[in-house]
């Protein structure tokens, strides 16, 4: 199969070298219907904070990686990028190399759950812009198919792996119900926005920000329809809280005990718990001595996502057993695609469908017209077949590339309902 990948990703490269090459989804729209003009006859472009890589049927058989490499790289002249910096994969290798990403043990988290949501994204900008074919379409399937398997019969994406995460997943384990519960996140940077978006999307029942910048705080909070206070106020308001997550970049701690300390005497004993996932730490850390206070800062967080990447790394086998078997399914579906197994299993589809037929009605003919049936039934399915036989002879002799004769015999095999091998048809049978 000439599948051809060329992909650029944290195993290669620096982050400043990724974040250079790293397209946007107007860069990849428009990057890939230059490429539909050039270089694909089918194609995506897959491009995330950690890799951009670029898959390909091509137009000329002679097409190399590298030429497909300097085609990327024109649209973003003037980098320092070498051809060390890129994977090259060919065939069935592009295609595993596909299935562990979408799977998630290629990812630079193990398990990472949004990579599969970015792939899928990657195939619907193809097929938006008619740059997926036949073929594609199908390892598109394919692909979707193992990741999904990925997911659920394995434990790659469970448990915490980042700090905001781990923070988040250890307040549920306080608070069996967050629906009643209000949180202040402190510090409106990366760390504060994830942590935040995990709090929203677990039900908390109110949020709110506040960050030195109070522009910052307000973009923040109108994103997560959430509420604001000032920082030079937030302290004064410490006791509304159930939850408090820190996450600034200051130098100094902008929360001592005895503000703590405050803070659990107006709430008359009510359980408080502070996530410190700053570095330096925002949060005194002696308030862990306090009544009725649950404290965990960097360190404490790190060793349970330590414990859950151990856990992911273990199911890695088992994702790599999916991979295997997804990747031997397509194979044997991409083979049955050759021209002469092809018109065998078609005349035997017609014939048997003949042959049923003749036996439900040759009781309604005489026995001298049962013989006569037979003879011009086979007449009829050798005329209805003879074209459709011979375009597949002349493709198969004639074609220089086998990807329009394996397109023509998937097109066929679909239409006639002879199609084996695709995850559809596998999903349906489970």
């Amino acid at each position: 199969m000439n599948i051809l990948t060329v992909a650029i990703n944290h195993h290669t490269a620096p982050v400043e070298i990724r974040e250079a090459l790293h397209l946007n989804e107007d860069e990849v729209r428009a990057l890939t219907l230059k490429a539909k003009e050039k270089i694909f006859k089918e194609g995506f472009i897959l491009s995330t904070c950690n890799r951009t890589e670029i898959y390909c049927i091509p137009k000329n058989l002679n097409t190399l990686h590298k030429d497909i490499q300097d085609f990327l790289l024109n649209e973003k002249p003037g980098l320092n990028v070498s051809g060390e910096h890129f994977q090259y994969f060919s065939s069935t290798d592009a295609v595993k190399h596909l299935f562990s990403i979408i799977t998630g043990i290629n990812s630079q988290l193990i398990g990472d759950n949004q990579i599969f949501k970015q792939v899928k994204s990657s195939f619907q900008i193809a097929d938006d812009l008619q740059s997926s074919g036949f073929l594609l379409r199908h390892l598109f399937a394919s692909a979707t198919h193992a990741g999904k398997r990925a997911i659920t019969e394995t434990g790659i994406s469970e448990g915490a792996v980042t700090i905001s995460f781990a923070a988040v997943q250890l307040i549920e384990k306080i608070f069996s119900s967050l629906g009643k519960k209000t949180a202040l996140v402190i510090g409106a940077g990366e760390t504060g926005e994830i942590a935040a978006k995990h709090l929203r999307d677990r039900g908390i029942g109110k949020l709110t920000i506040t960050n030195r910048t109070q522009e910052r705080a307000d973009q923040l909070a109108e994103t997560l329809m959430c509420s604001t206070i000032p920082f030079s106020d937030f302290k004064k308001q410490l006791h509304q809280f159930d939850i408090i997550i820190s996450a600034t970049s200051s130098n100094d701690l902008i929360l001592t005990k005895d503000d703590i300390s405050t803070s659990i005497k107006t709430r008359k004993g009510s359980t408080i718990i502070l996530m410190d996932i700053a570095v330096p730490r925002d949060i005194d850390p002696e308030s862990k001595e306090l009544d009725h206070v649950f404290y965990k800062d960097i360190d404490s967080l790190n060793i349970i996502i330590e414990h859950n990447l151990k856990k992911r790394h273990s199911e890695i086998p088992k994702v790599e057993k999916i991979i295997k078997e997804e990747l031997e399914e397509f194979s044997s579906w991409y083979s049955s695609l050759d021209a002469a197994p092809t018109i065998r299993t078609l005349r035997e589809h017609f014939e048997n469908i003949r042959a049923e037929e003749v036996k439900k009605n040759k009781n309604k003919f005489t026995e001298s017209d049962q013989d006569k049936l037979e003879i011009i039934t086979k007449r009829i399915i050798n005329k209805l077949l003879h074209h459709p036989t011979t375009e597949l002879k002349k493709a198969a002799e004639q074609e220089n590339d086998s990807a329009i004769t394996k397109t023509k015999v998937g097109i066929l095999k679909e239409m006639f309902g002879i199609d084996q091998h695709h995850p559809e048809n596998n999903e349906k049978e489970k």
